[in-house]
């Protein structure tokens, strides 16, 4: 749970909301008692390799399976590479 501050109170304590942040506390400022702004611990992105290692991790995501299969020529006909570019002359 956060702890609320009046503009005046945070103002006037602003180094001590501070400490409290950075050891990991959200903080409120209210004014007139209603709510309006909320200081939290700033949360750095993790990088692409820590992401998809946590995803791995969480089973979400997964290696694909190798379906390595050898290459087969698309045309059976020796020439036909010649003769298509010949026709596009």
């Amino acid at each position: 749970m956060s702890e609320s501050y009046s503009t005046y109170d945070a103002k006037s304590k602003f180094s001590e909301l501070l400490r409290k942040v950075r050891a990991g506390r959200r903080i409120r400022i209210t004014y007139r008692g209603r709510d309006v702004a909320e200081i939290s611990p700033v949360v750095e992105p993790d990088t692409m390799d820590d992401t998809v290692r946590r995803l791995e991790e969480d089973g979400v995501l997964g290696r694909a399976p190798s379906t390595r299969t050898p290459l087969v020529p698309l045309v059976r006909r020796p020439g036909a590479l010649e003769r298509f570019l010949d026709s596009r002359e």
